[in-house]
């Protein structure tokens, strides 16, 4: 009788001690001994853009890894203090925390539409080039007459060795295309801002975070969740209880899935940044910590600005500033993609500037994207089109950072009609999901739904 091994994506502790030894190196911690002895028990590095090596761990490995890897948890990092995770501290560290809104504020279902169709049509765009590098990206785009970047990708007139050479997400490739698309296909980018809507329908603006754990474990297969939020689920079906499920054997708590779960909180506070940066903590420490936690706290409160209608592009960033610590690296990330756009005509140049600095980090961290999609959204200067293709061009997370970008930008245009048809045509107001309830869902329905919850709170005392 054959047998086959099942290589779990993110959650074998033999493939995340050499995630975690790369943590440790980013943020200051003395490991060398550590990775001294796991190499040479035969351990590998980490996985480069999988989620899991390919072949099984030799017998007796994976004990080994989650020896070492409790061991790595025991290592302070010098960075601790400027970059704390209780949100007391983190307010404490931001000298300039927005003032919370002092009287009633909407946000029309107009712009709510335009948002939900902007988040998926930018991360859309990025799902056929999601972990191919930068130089693949830019030759495939070329090849067919599309570089800059101006509109979907497309396999028409490729070359198949260019083919060969960067495939295509594999698991996009078929749905995500220009010749393919047929209405927006599931994407946990997308899922994620329906669970939340879940969220504060049945627990309001109260919700604890172990409420959201417990949505999660009657709401999201576990195969749909990554990086963080598997490691994140794993510990809660083990009986860790949150906020542990953010640091026990989890190297992927500053990686990005926070950020792409801070949406709805940004859209339901209109003009009120403090407010949904304090509901989007709640929400991201079930699963990160420190700047993943921070990408959350700041993109809810850009989106809060923005849903407000009162600022531009530039107003929104400053605003998803002042609920990060200054002295963090995703703060400094955030000023240095904001820098390089404005010092540059050229955004290919920008982007070379950025790789060149945060090349080091895993194309999932928050660190290198942050910087991305701050230097996108720059220099775009609020336009729709522009802003979705300088995220997705720039590579990395492709399609979290179309979706970010997106978001913002539908929210700066105001009304789905501001946004050019060719983006929102093939969406076909339809959305697939494996979140119960809302298979098919369209836009203007999840619109509806959104403009209710935040009619309904904006009314409250």
């Amino acid at each position: 009788m054959t047998t086959t091994t099942v290589r779990v994506t993110w959650v074998q502790p033999e493939d995340l001690v050499g995630h975690e030894l790369r943590q440790a190196a980013e943020d200051g911690r003395d490991a060398r001994d550590i990775a001294r002895r796991w190499y040479e028990a035969g351990g590998s590095p980490a996985p480069d853009r999988a989620g899991a090596s390919a072949p099984p761990a030799a017998p007796g490995l994976r004990a080994v890894a989650e020896h070492l890897l409790d061991e790595l948890a025991l290592l302070e990092s010098p960075l601790a203090d400027d970059e704390p995770t209780g949100l007391d501290a983190i307010r404490a560290a931001c000298p300039h925390w927005p003032h919370p809104r002092t009287g009633p504020s909407a946000v029309g279902r107009e712009r709510l539409h335009a948002a939900w169709l902007g988040r998926a049509a930018g991360c859309l765009l990025g799902k056929p080039v999601e972990k191919l590098p930068l130089e693949g990206i830019r030759a495939l785009a070329r090849a067919t007459g599309n570089w800059p970047l101006t509109t979907w990708f497309t396999a028409r007139g490729l070359p198949p060795a260019l083919a060969a050479t960067y495939p295509w997400n594999r698991r996009s490739a078929s749905t995500s295309l220009a010749e393919n698309i047929d209405g927006m296909p599931e994407d946990d980018d997308l899922n994620h801002p329906l669970l939340t809507v879940l969220l504060l329908q049945r627990y309001g603006r109260s919700f604890t975070t172990a409420d959201l754990a417990r949505l999660w474990l009657d709401e999201l297969p576990a195969g749909r969740t990554f990086t963080a939020e598997r490691i994140a689920y794993r510990n809660l079906l083990d009986g860790i209880e949150p906020p542990d499920t953010a640091r026990h054997r989890n190297p992927f708590r500053e990686w990005i899935g926070a950020q792409i779960r801070a949406d709805v909180h940004g859209w339901t506070h209109p003009g009120d940044p403090a407010a949904a940066a304090e509901q989007a903590h709640r929400d991201a420490v079930l699963t990160h910590t420190g700047n993943g936690v921070y990408g959350a706290m700041f993109t809810a409160a850009a989106l809060a600005e923005a849903a407000g209608g009162e600022a531009d592009v530039h107003g929104c960033l400053a605003a998803g500033l002042r609920v990060v610590p200054p002295r963090s690296r995703f703060a400094r990330a955030v000023r240095d993609g904001i820098a390089a756009a404005r010092g540059e005509d050229c955004f290919d140049s920008v982007v070379d500037r950025l790789h060149e600095g945060y090349g080091r980090y895993h194309w999932v961290h928050v660190l290198p994207n942050a910087a991305l999609l701050a230097a996108a959204l720059t220099h775009a200067d609020g336009d729709f089109t522009t802003s979705v293709c300088r995220a997705v061009s720039g590579g990395w997370d492709t399609d979290s950072n179309g979706a970010t970008a997106g978001s913002l930008a539908g929210l700066l245009a105001g009304r789905p009609g501001a946004l050019p048809d060719r983006w929102t045509a093939p969406l076909k107001n339809r959305l697939a999901t494996s979140v119960p309830g809302f298979d098919s869902v369209g836009f203007d329905t999840l619109a509806d739904l959104t403009h209710r919850l935040t009619h309904e709170e904006a009314l409250r005392p």
